[in-house]
């Protein structure tokens, strides 16, 4: 069995770590050896289980990111998460193998840790292809604002969503969840090919339809319209996967 990329966390937001534990949670090739909130409480620990691979945020308490990076001895690979776009430039000088802009997606997350990993495994393609569809195959998540909490939800158990005004709600196997959302944002966190836009105030699960019939979507007990602006992209959409 190859190895698993062994990694460790140094994020000081704690929203932000929990996210990062769960994505790794999620990857069945990456092993998380540490979670810390500043460089110095990591630095001892980092010198004893000398991760491959290190998730930073560059504001920091008592010593940002950046700054840190050279003092790392063994380096192992870096991914910058951070919710500023300025440091991209001194990250490349640095060697930083990618730059993650918060907040971003669990897609985003894997495609930067995949490519580490086929850079760094020694198995023949075949091998590394059933490991990527075992990760795919697994249950995603995205973090949403509902009121004064952040809530995570399986997209796979959301059904639709409907437009509200200034808010979007969610309807889900178990419950219906209002957030302060547009449809532009929300479409950025869910995989692109498992939902679509059908009306300016309805997207879909594509795998909860239980049929289409005169322009209208059947999902349960829900009838939900096609408008002319999206009909001809969702047909499209629906024919490229028969």
């Amino acid at each position: 069995m190859n190895p698993k990329l062994t990694c460790s966390i140094i994020e000081d937001e704690y929203l932000a770590q929990e996210i990062l534990e769960e994505y790794i949670r999620k990857v069945s090739f990456l092993e998380l050896k540490g979670s810390y909130v500043s460089p110095f409480e990591a630095a001892p620990q980092l010198a004893e289980d000398k991760p491959d691979l290190l998730f930073l945020d560059i504001n920091l308490p008592d010593l940002d990111g950046l700054r840190f990076i050279p003092m790392l001895t063994p380096k192992p690979m870096i991914i910058l998460t951070t919710a500023y776009d300025q440091y991209a430039l001194k990250a490349y000088e640095l060697e930083v193998k990618d730059y993650l802009l918060k907040p971003f997606t669990f897609e985003r997350f894997y495609k930067a840790v995949l490519r580490l990993y086929q850079e760094q495994s020694p198995r023949p393609a075949v091998e590394r292809k059933e490991e990527i569809a075992k990760t795919q195959n697994e249950q995603a998540t995205i973090f949403l604002k509902v009121g004064h909490r952040i809530q995570k939800i399986a997209t796979r158990d959301i059904l639709f969503v409907e437009g509200m005004k200034d808010y979007l709600r969610i309807h889900s196997r178990e419950e219906k969840i209002m957030t302060l959302l547009n449809f532009a944002k929300l479409e950025e966190l869910l995989p692109a090919q498992d939902f679509a836009r059908v009306h300016k105030s309805f997207l879909v699960a594509i795998d909860k339809i239980d049929h289409i019939e005169k322009n209208r979507i059947q999902i349960g007990d829900q009838l939900i319209p096609i408008s002319d602006t999206y009909a001809e992209a969702f047909y499209k959409l629906l024919k490229g996967l028969q």
